[in-house]
């Protein structure tokens, strides 16, 4: 049967949902008019009618798809193993695109117009849109008369926009199942979909050989990596390798190289080169080497109790303040005591804004909508990026992510929940956050528990009342829900009726409440954690203590050393010296003055450090620091932060918020500028206090 391109779509669409949705919906999708739709569903229904299926039409509520289950999976099947005769614009661009990006040599466009069966004008009206696409990867489109069509730029330029047109068309689903060796089609030939046209720029069992490389190695990374980063970091080694066996490679900056293999990220780089190099009986480039350290400095992923006592955390911690001041200002909701805000900020930032530098991109498949839902905030937040980074370019994608931390923590409501639902994302942080708390506005009283895609078949399924997902979940023997992460009305309905509907594990679960009624592990665990945070905060006010630095103690380093004995004598280390050495190392990686103001922050973590401590001390005469911009700024304060190399959680939770109360405002800043010991005991303590109510719910 002939099935064009829109009804192709249609089908998929009406096929992928259980519920009615509406023909203005479809339309939407498609970016198509109602009416177009309703002129397509004629030879949907015959489609359907020839598989066995019928389309329900209910007036004023939608159209749904009615039929067995084999049935719906056989065309389903049909479908994703087509072959098409007829390609949407949008595919037929991508299509010829990633040929284009694919090859050495010039195509002729009649060559293309017979491959994708349109005519020479379609394809030329087809270059003048993919042009415009390339141009911001420093790409461009070469067509002369007689010799084709090619695209010139860098071997690093055609690999961001290769990697990129991947992420942005592939269902991230389809290869994350490819990494687990789970995807069906992988002994079946090629389909002539966008998709497999897309995948044949890099070959699958390259992509599983060097899934298997990165995952021997990633646990030597001092942190995880995103999901969504992750499968970049495959998909890019994969195009690499490809693009090495074709004589292609990366030219790196020699100096900037030198730069990158001071970093912990150079050698886990050259471990993953070093297996490939024997897989795949190849030489590999230290060029290579630099450019993957570049995706995983890009790539990391930080927990709400993100580590400022991190190189760079600090500057990052800044300018993220003083995004949510701008926000807070110009919406008039004061934002700068959200401590998750400011957490989740500068575990996003310090990632995104190395992205940023190395103008290395990133997708975000949500931005049309969150542009829609969210379009004044947005607007708001482009242009507060605008000021606080005035030296780097931000993408409306990362634009797009940064709103979904502040829509996250505007609808944030604190709620007694009773129902458990898990919510799998894999697309960032603020993806899942901003789903879980339109949740809970949504839905009262409801818990929510975040996992990616990677962590299903380390969960019991079976703890949670409904599953809900944001990309499709195969192979998966529950029950789930696929919905928007922005939750439009129909998928609120949709968790409704599945959260009223029995389960048929709720039995199970409540014969297992009644036989263990009283869950002493749990309790404790509680008890624990309420332990350790008060351990944490008694620790850091106890020893908080502002000195005044004897004149005699001319330099930093001086003063450093002054303060570093005080508290050996405190017992709060144990090698004063040790301290000292780690403190100026610090500062030899980047500025610790903090910018606008006449404060430094130092700060380590260090075996020599017994516990967690806060100090301030105040110079006798001023002394010049680099600082966090750059520049260099006059100081009279330092700042000490010290924890133990291996602090818990709950020490980072508590000096995290003492990081982020410094740069909170104006007024704060001032008081630890020149405030009494009292008057910042106060505010130290009243924080503390916030936190620790706020972390142990009390």
């Amino acid at each position: 049967m002939y099935i064009s391109a829109r009804e192709r779509k249609i089908l998929e669409h009406l096929l992928s949902k259980r519920e009615e949705v509406t023909v203005k919906d479809i339309a939407n999708e498609l970016d198509v008019s109602p009416r177009t739709v309703h002129r397509d569903l004629k030879g949907v229904e015959e489609i359907l009618k020839e598989n066995g299926l019928t389309l329900n039409k209910k007036s004023g509520i939608g159209i749904q798809v009615a039929g067995s289950d084999e049935n719906r999976e056989k065309l389903t099947l049909f479908l994703f193993h087509l072959s098409h005769n007829e390609y949407t614009p949008e595919e037929r661009q991508t299509i010829i695109l990633s040929t284009l990006l694919d090859t050495k040599e010039p195509i002729k466009l009649v060559s293309l117009a017979n491959d994708l069966n349109v005519t020479i004008a379609t394809v030329s009206n087809d270059l003048n849109k993919i042009e415009e696409k390339i141009v911001p990867y420093g790409l461009h489109l070469v067509r002369k008369r007689g010799y084709g069509v090619e695209i010139s730029g860098g071997e690093s330029a055609k690999r961001k926009a290769m990697s990129k047109l991947i992420m942005e068309n592939v269902d991230e689903f389809e290869l994350i199942s490819i990494l687990k060796e789970s995807i069906q089609r992988k002994a079946s030939p090629p389909d002539d979909t966008a998709t497999d046209r897309l995948l044949g720029l890099v070959d699958k069992k390259k992509l599983l050989v060097i899934e298997k490389q990165i995952d021997r190695i990633k646990h030597e990374l001092p942190y995880e990596i995103a999901d969504s980063s992750y499968i970049g970091l495959v998909v890019h080694l994969a195009l690499a390798i490809e693009r090495i066996q074709q004589g292609e490679e990366i030219r790196f900056e020699e100096e900037y190289l030198k730069n990158l293999k001071q970093s912990k990220e150079f050698e886990v780089a050259r471990k993953i080169v070093d297996g490939l190099e024997e897989v795949f009986r190849i030489r590999i480039s230290y060029g290579e080497i630099g450019y993957i350290t570049m995706h995983l400095l890009g790539a990391k992923l930080r927990t709400d109790q993100d580590e400022l006592l991190e190189d760079t955390s600090i500057q990052v911690g800044v300018s993220a303040q003083k995004l949510i001041r701008f926000v807070s200002n110009k919406i008039d909701v004061d934002l700068t005591k959200h401590v998750s805000l400011f957490q989740g900020l500068v575990a996003h930032l310090r990632p995104a804004i190395y992205r940023m530098k190395q103008n290395m991109g990133i997708s975000n498949p949500l931005l049309s909508r969150i542009e829609q839902d969210y379009g004044e905030l947005f607007l708001i937040i482009e242009e507060g990026v605008r000021e606080v980074f005035p030296d780097i370019h931000v993408p409306s994608e990362e634009v797009g992510y940064l709103v979904m931390h502040f829509a996250s923590a505007l609808i944030n409501r604190r709620e007694e929940n009773s129902q458990t639902v898990l919510v799998v994302c894999s697309t960032g942080i603020g993806t899942s956050k901003i789903l879980s708390t339109k949740l809970k506005q949504e839905i009262s009283g409801l818990k929510t528990i975040n996992a990616s895609l990677f962590d299903l078949n380390k969960l019991n399924l079976e703890d949670y009342d409904t599953i809900i997902s944001t990309v499709p979940l195969k192979n998966l023997d529950q029950n789930y829900i696929v919905v928007s992460p922005l939750l439009p009305v129909d998928d609120v309905e949709k968790i409704k009726r599945s959260l009223m509907a029995p389960k048929p594990f709720q039995q199970k679960k409540k014969e297992t409440e009644a036989a263990n009624p009283f869950d002493t592990i749990g309790l404790l665990a509680e008890f624990e954690k309420v332990h350790h945070f008060s351990k944490a905060i008694y620790t850091v006010l106890k020893g908080f203590s502002v000195y005044n630095t004897p004149v005699e103690y001319r330099s930093i380093e001086n003063a450093l050393e002054y303060i570093s004995g005080l508290l050996k004598e405190r017992g709060i280390v144990d090698n004063e010296k040790t301290v000292l050495a780690e403190l100026l190392k610090r500062e030899e990686l980047g500025g610790l003055g903090i910018p606008g103001t006449t404060l430094a922050l130092y700060h380590a973590r260090s075996d020599s450090v017994i516990e967690p401590s806060f100090t301030i001390s105040r110079l006798q005469r001023p002394q010049q620091v680099p600082s966090m911009d750059g520049t260099s700024i006059e100081i009279h304060t330092i700042l000490l932060l010290l924890a133990p190399r291996e602090p818990g959680v709950e020490t980072l939770e508590v000096l995290s918020g003492i990081s982020s109360l410094i740069i909170r405002d104006e007024s704060i800043i001032q008081l630890f500028q020149s405030g009494s010991e009292e008057e910042l005991g106060m505010l130290l303590g009243k924080e503390l206090r916030d936190i620790y109510k706020d972390k142990t719910n009390i």
